[in-house]
């Protein structure tokens, strides 16, 4: 935990001293790039959540990366968004723990092909997936249930979209390809050849998320939306949120919807300090470790409440 937070007190440093900088007069063409660092302390919740492997109501570190690379030219707009985020609790009975874990790279390029300038064509690509390993601790011997690219989830879609004026809504509809990715050890067994000392037999992490672990990846194909709104919704105080729904015709599952829903809410303090909520669903019904037997999808839902430092770059 302590070298996490020296990972994030010097980037938060460096960053903040390169803000400062003069900058260099760029093109109109050119990509505007920025980001923002977040360090916070506060309150954080989970249920279901599968990167993480913990339902803890504690008190939490927490740090938040964002990058955006964004261009306009003519009818053309491509916007390149990147969220890191990562969370430590520290619990009397299980002591410092993973409590979020996230990268989230999203791209979005569009072609205006209205004379107003609200509708046009554009391609969505997504990578999501988490830094490090989450384990569950319900058990004497913890398990593994996530990692790097374990899973990962990749999305890429061509279609409609719609802007409003403001700029502040943007949606996203038409078909998608989709794969779900296991890497880094897909069996994952706790015991030699996954057999337990009561002779049972160990589910592969692979096959958790609906993937064949010889395979490493699931290839799925269906419609999918994507919607972000993004506004100062009362004075300093400013709503992000993003919603994705795809299903899968592969399967033959169309109206078997998995969902991703993510929000920030920002409250700005002052220059410097901030009140944050963040909020996320997720539920993907290959997605199959709750319930009694952990062979059950279930909605996986986090919420973390914090106040700390931010600061534009």
């Amino acid at each position: 935990m302590r070298r996490t937070t020296l990972v994030f007190v010097a980037t938060f440093f460096i960053l903040t001293v390169s803000a400062q900088t003069e900058k260099k007069e760029k093109s109109p063409s050119a990509f505007k790039l920025g980001g923002m660092i977040t360090l916070m302390g506060g309150q954080s919740g989970t249920r279901n959540w599968a990167p993480a492997g913990e339902e803890k109501f504690s008190l939490t570190a927490y740090g938040n990366l964002q990058l955006w690379a964004n261009k306009v030219s003519g009818k053309n707009k491509w916007i390149n968004n990147l969220e890191v985020a990562y969370a430590l609790i520290n619990t009397t009975s299980g002591g410092v723990r993973k409590i979020d874990d996230k990268f989230d790279f999203y791209s979005k390029y569009s072609h205006t092909t209205s004379t107003n300038g609200n509708w046009g064509i554009g391609i969505v690509g997504n990578l999501r997936t988490q830094l490090v390993n989450g384990y569950d601790y319900s058990e004497d011997q913890r398990r593994r249930i996530s990692g790097f690219f374990a899973p990962a989830y990749i999305n890429f879609s061509p279609g409609v979209q719609y802007t409003s004026k403001n700029g502040s809504l943007n949606l996203h509809v038409g078909p998608n390809a989709r794969w779900v990715v296991v890497t880094n050890s897909p069996y994952s067994f706790n015991y030699q050849g996954g057999v337990t000392p009561d002779g049972d037999i160990e589910r592969p992490l692979a096959e958790k998320y609906g993937v064949n672990p010889s395979r490493e990846v699931r290839f799925e194909a269906g419609p999918y939306f994507s919607g972000l709104f993004n506004k100062e919704i009362a004075k300093n105080v400013t709503w992000k949120t993003r919603l994705d729904i795809s299903s899968d015709i592969i399967e033959e599952e169309p109206f078997l919807f998995d969902v991703y829903w993510t929000n920030t809410i920002g409250m700005k303090v002052n220059k410097w300090l901030s009140v944050n909520y963040n909020f996320d669903l997720y539920y993907d019904d290959d997605v199959k470790m709750f319930g009694a037997n952990k062979e059950k999808p279930a909605t996986q839902m986090k919420s973390i409440l914090g106040v700390g430092l931010a600061a534009k770059f």
